[in-house]
């Protein structure tokens, strides 16, 4: 790959559902802001490629900011197995050792059936070596942007945990013939 590669990440706009579950693939997306969106599309680079996760919420703010997305599987979220559709209070309150045990350690721990973030990393790193040189646009999860930047940053992948990263947010990084630039984190359009 030649050339240099900028990315815009963007996070998805809130999940349009019950708050602090873990939400499935087909949870759909609360485009409301549409302020927010507005200011977000205006920022974004003209003709570039575009990517998304292949979660319902992602493609569908992707569309909302005028994107028609190549779908990645790379990209897609954090896998939470059988913790997928519940609660983390309700799971924190069964006081199942399992759920405890992952918080102790998030960034290697594996939900029942699911995934450690570490995983989503090495995930997402190849999802980035096959986006070429140029601008492109992805839209796609909190904990993938937390992945790239892990990437770029060289991070532990529980220091990369570290990051907030809010909805309808913009993070910049680009990919040199030196290493990674980190431009922006978690910005806010307004």
């Amino acid at each position: 790959m030649e050339g240099a590669t900028f990315l815009w990440l963007i996070r998805h706009a809130p999940v349009d559902g019950v708050k602090g579950t873990i939400h499935a693939v087909d949870a759909p997306a609360d485009l409301t802001d549409r302020a927010q969106l507005e200011a977000l599309r205006q920022r974004l680079p003209r003709d570039a490629g575009s990517y998304a996760s292949p979660s319902r919420r992602t493609v569908e703010t992707a569309r909302a900011l005028g994107l028609e997305p190549e779908l990645v599987s790379e990209f897609r979220e954090q896998d939470f197995g059988d913790w997928t559709g519940h609660r983390h209070d309700e799971l924190a309150a069964t006081g199942r050792n399992d759920y405890a045990q992952f918080w102790r350690d998030a960034a290697r721990g594996r939900p029942p059936n699911g995934e450690s973030f570490a995983d989503q990393v090495a995930r997402v790193r190849l999802g980035l070596s096959r986006i070429g040189a140029g601008s492109a646009a992805l839209v796609v999860h909190s904990g993938t942007i937390r992945a790239a930047l892990c990437i770029a940053l060289d991070l532990t992948p529980q220091a990369a945990l570290r990051f907030v990263i809010d909805p309808l947010s913009l993070t910049r990084i680009d990919r040199l013939a030196g290493g990674w630039r980190v431009v922006s984190v978690n910005q806010r359009i307004s």
